[in-house]
This record gives structure tokens, C-alpha cells and sequence, in this order.
């Protein structure tokens, strides 16, 4: 899978270096809405919960909402991630969607749940699901329900995330003057990857919250979209990352999660 980045004249020198730094990822393509069926791949709508499954639930009872569900029985293979299972995505209706921003870990107010067996059985799945009829927080509608296609793509390294300053350097543009901010922006916007997708590196619209001495995979990203309705804050993206050792062993507990937003 070959990739073409249209570089800035003055960075054409570094083309080579930057080209090192590609990775894989899933870009995830919403569909037009209409109804999925509880194991598909999709964004809002009603969650696959096997019988006997309580819903996910804040500490004070008030259910939570799926954000998004994939089925990687539908997805293309991607290095570290599930080939077989089903991940979910919930969050809460609140005016933070469920983040605590003192502890990003903190899955009292989201929750992200792997089943690793998924049943087509609809008999040995939870019956009578509904959505309520008002919601006055989320970043979308989960009564509309999009379904997902997927395609597997390439991208380099965001000038955003922790890894360019490791790769490029902190004082990468320095070099260019009083170019430095011109060539900064013109390089954002040819490598810019805001899109719906799973692995590769993450876009933010702030700063990258990890830390660097405990780097963590993007599992999950789910932007600021008009066509399916989705509105984090003002015109900001939402990424959920985890450790890749975590990710092979299929544990969805120590997940971080972060939004932010113009």
C-alpha cells in the first residue's frame, strides 16, 4: 500500500524520514442510517448484549449509551488488534460525555466492553432494548443507528501526537524562521488524519494527553462529523487509547479516554 504525502518545497528533504514513520490503520466510513442488527458494526442504535448482561451503568444507576459497537469479524486485520469479537464504545449523557478529566481512566461514566464470542442468535441475546425518548448531552443522536464499512489505509505521523517531537524533534521547525509556523500548518494539514478509525496515529484539535513514558495505541477515534450528527463540543474529536500489551491480551479495562474541542 504505497502513500504520497504533497510536501512543502522545504520539507521535501525530509520526505524519506517522514515516510519511515507510516502505519496502518482502520478507517472507519459510516453509512446512511437506517436499522443494524444488534452484532453489527455501527455507530449509535442499540448495543449487542448477550441475555443475562446488565447494561452499562454509572455509579448512580443511570444507564449509559453506545457510542459505537465494531464487529472484527467485518474488519480488515490490523497489527495487535481482535480478528474475532465485538467492542463497544459507552458513554454517559452528561455535559462531559462521561469523561472525568482528573483520571481519563475512569470507566464509571464510560465503559469499553469486548466480547470475544459473538452469538447470531438473537434468541440468546437481551430482548425488549430501547432508547429513551430524550437525550440532552451526547455528541449524537443514539436513536439514529449508522452503519459501518471499513477500509484499511496508511497515514505518518501527526505533527499533534507525542511521537513527532521523539521522531522530529521538539524544535523541528525552528530551523525554518520565520517560516516555522507557515511550514508547521502547511505540514498538519498534508498529513491531517481526523477521520473515524482505529489504530494509526491521533488527531486532536488541543494536545496529545498521553504520556510518553507510557505510550498507548489509539483504539478508537470518532471525529466531529455533520453526516452522521456528531458534535464534540465545538467541532472537536474524541480518542479512546490503550497499552499495546493490553490490546493483545484483549483487556478493555485500562482504557483512556479524552475529547476536546476548538
Amino acid at each position: 500500500m504505497g502513500l504520497e504525502i504533497a510536501l512543502p518545497p522545504e520539507l521535501e528533504l525530509f520526505q524519506e524520514k517522514i515516510l519511515e514513520t507510516s502505519q496502518s490503520y482502520i478507517r472507519l466510513l459510516p453509512q446512511e442510517e437506517g436499522p443494524t442488527l444488534p452484532w453489527e458494526s455501527k455507530i449509535g442504535g442499540l448495543p449487542y448484549l448477550p441475555a443475562g448482561a446488565p447494561p452499562p451503568a454509572a455509579p448512580d444507576g443511570s444507564l449509559l449509551t453506545l457510542l459505537a459497537q465494531i464487529n472484527f469479524e467485518e474488519a480488515p486485520a490490523l497489527p495487535a488488534f481482535p480478528r474475532e469479537g465485538l467492542l463497544q464504545l459507552y458513554i454517559h449523557d452528561d455535559d462531559s460525555y462521561g469523561l472525568n478529566f482528573d483520571d481519563p481512566f475512569d470507566q464509571s461514566r464510560f465503559r469499553v466492553l469486548y466480547f470475544r464470542d459473538i452469538s447470531y442468535d438473537e434468541d440468546a441475546l437481551q430482548s425488549g432494548l430501547s432508547l429513551r425518548n430524550e437525550y440532552f448531552y451526547l455528541p449524537i443522536d443514539p436513536r439514529r443507528s449508522y452503519p459501518l464499512r471499513f477500509e484499511l489505509a496508511m497515514e505518518v505521523v501527526q505533527p499533534q501526537d507525542f511521537r513527532f517531537n521523539q521522531i522530529m524533534g521538539a524544535d523541528f521547525f525552528d530551523q525554518f524562521g520565520e517560516q516555522k509556523w507557515e511550514l508547521a500548518n502547511q505540514f498538519g494539514r498534508a498529513v491531517r488524519s481526523h477521520h473515524h478509525k482505529m489504530g494509526g496515529y491521533a488527531h486532536f484539535t488541543q494536545e496529545d494527553p498521553r504520556n510518553p513514558e507510557m505510550p498507548m495505541e489509539l483504539l478508537f477515534q470518532l471525529s466531529s462529523d455533520q453526516a452522521i450528527g456528531c458534535q464534540w463540543g465545538d467541532m472537536g474529536i474524541a480518542n479512546f487509547f490503550i497499552c499495546k500489551e493490553a490490546l493483545e491480551h484483549r483487556d478493555f479495562t485500562n482504557v483512556m479516554y479524552n475529547w476536546d474541542c476548538l
